[in-house]
């Protein structure tokens, strides 16, 4: 007889355990908490980028949804190391070593790719957000090079059209209330009222960043104020089921991805918009510019690292500041290269031809105050340096006590712009401990037996933040564990 499984959630990770499952012939269920318009958790929030380590060129042709585009030819990709991807992983894990979470990550991110590939679930360079023009050429930079075609959305179609080819089920309207249990087994789950049984049950249902409670008793008092990116279902369920079945709590619960969002955003990115719209909310090109906060000071290193490293963490330090609020400050010269989002028709910015005035404008903020550090910082840039936004290009201020290191150039050239952010949570990163089928651990280090899990229910992978587009990797790199588990147990 096949196996039964039952998936709880139906976001990316969760997808990738049931066409794990569904590979190796298990019969599988998808139990979705909401309705089929906002299913897929997280997943259609995003910009579908996933980061992965490759050698170069020929480990992405395989991946590609258009190996004929003819900008192929005259692009350069570099690579990215398994080295490389640990490397950025140290940098965010505040000198921890390495934690066994993410080594899986780190040395089964490519081959993940490619068995994604192997389902229909293709890929597309980010020309417009991740490569410059340079030369004639189109030069990739951060080491994230693809994407799905039509961003989350398309990457969860993509990866739900693949379940049900291979013949799994979906259910939507179908919150999980509750864990079956015999002895100390796993058999099933509840949906209200409704007791289904299964072999092995995969909890793939998020985090627990859309519940303001555990944000504040997980995470501190500011975080209460924090914009939720995504879903509005990601309130922790399965967490709390998994402890109610003597789970072990694992990783580090005050953490998250936390990153500048446009400070007037409605709810969950505006469940009135299309789901792909709802990202233009974010806001994550300070580094062509400066962040000020109600003081007026600047209180980030805006050119620390390209921004793959640092917007992850830069709405946490936004969320410190006095009311949770700051501003991005540009000038003209920089408009063209801003992203998308900040021309999104709800964008919300002020506009002046001076400085002075742009500062009289910008709500909540010493105005005196931010024209001083404005001018101090017009008056630190390093021109002796070339500007270039392909690379760390070395012109920053250095004289400054808080210096930007990199792609600094004067704000001096009208109009200017400033648009008022906040920190918006994407995920959480405490959750359990698994082991390496992705079976659930309690705290004596056993494994409960019949329950798995994956997605952001899996703590360890992240820590003090990380290097863009490895939360949907791990999504599948931890769900196809859990479904390879959970069919194979």
């Amino acid at each position: 007889m096949p196996k039964s499984v039952i998936v709880v959630g139906t976001g990316n990770a969760a997808l990738c355990a049931a066409i794990a499952a569904l590979e190796k012939g298990a019969q599988v269920l998808l139990l979705e908490k909401a309705d089929e318009a906002l299913a897929g958790g997280n997943t259609k929030y995003t910009a579908g980028a996933m980061r992965f380590a490759y050698q170069g060129k020929e480990d992405l042709m395989p991946l590609l949804r258009d190996p004929e585009d003819p900008r192929l030819d005259v692009t350069d990709f570099g690579s990215y190391t398994v080295e490389k991807f640990s490397e950025d992983l140290l940098g965010f894990n505040d000198g921890r070593p390495l934690s066994a979470e993410q080594q899986s990550l780190v040395t089964t991110s490519g081959e993940t790719m490619k068995w994604l590939a192997t389902h229909d679930v293709t890929f597309e360079p980010i020309y417009s957000r991740q490569s410059f023009e340079k030369d004639g050429r189109h030069v990739f930079w951060g080491g994230l090079t693809l994407a799905a075609r039509n961003e989350g959305v398309g990457l969860f179609d993509m990866e739900l059209a693949a379940v049900r080819r291979l013949g799994g089920k979906v259910r939507f309207d179908s919150a999980v209330t509750g864990l079956l249990r015999e002895g100390d087994r796993v058999t099933g789950v509840k949906v209200g009222e409704e007791e289904i049984r299964a072999d092995a049950v995969i909890l793939a249902s998020g985090g627990f960043e859309a519940s303001e409670d555990l944000r504040v008793r997980h995470m501190g008092p500011n975080w209460k104020a924090a914009k939720v990116r995504g879903t509005p279902h990601n309130t922790g369920d399965g967490l709390t089921l998994a402890m109610e079945a003597g789970a072990e709590a694992y990783g580090l619960y005050s953490g998250g991805h936390a990153t500048p969002m446009d400070l007037h955003m409605a709810d969950f990115g505006n469940l009135d918009l299309p789901p792909g719209e709802r990202k233009n909310y974010r806001k994550i090109c300070y580094f062509l510019g400066v962040m000020v906060n109600a003081e007026g000071n600047r209180f980030v290193d805006e050119g620390a690292n390209f921004r793959n490293y640092t917007y992850a963490q830069y709405g946490a330090a936004i969320l410190d500041q006095p009311g949770q609020f700051a501003w991005q400050v540009f000038d003209s010269k920089v408009f063209d290269l801003l992203y998308a989002e900040y021309r999104f028709d709800d964008a919300h910015f002020v506009e002046a031809d001076t400085l002075e005035d742009l500062a009289a404008q910008m709500t909540g903020v010493d105005g005196a105050g931010a024209l001083a550090t404005l001018q101090g910082y017009n008056a630190a840039v390093d021109e002796t340096r070339p500007f270039d936004p392909t690379r760390l290009d070395g012109k920053g201020t250095p004289s400054l006590t808080l210096p930007k290191s990199h792609w600094a150039q004067k704000i001096d050239t009208p109009p200017f712009r400033a648009y008022p952010v906040t920190g918006g949570i994407t995920f959480t990163y405490g959750g359990l401990k698994v082991n390496e089928d992705g079976n659930v651990m309690r705290q004596d280090a056993t494994p409960i037996a019949g329950l798995y899990a994956c997605g952001e229910l899996v703590g360890g992978v992240f820590f003090a933040g990380y290097p863009g587009g490895s939360g949907l990797t791990s999504g599948a790199v931890f769900g196809r564990r859990a479904g390879y588990g959970a069919a194979l147990s």
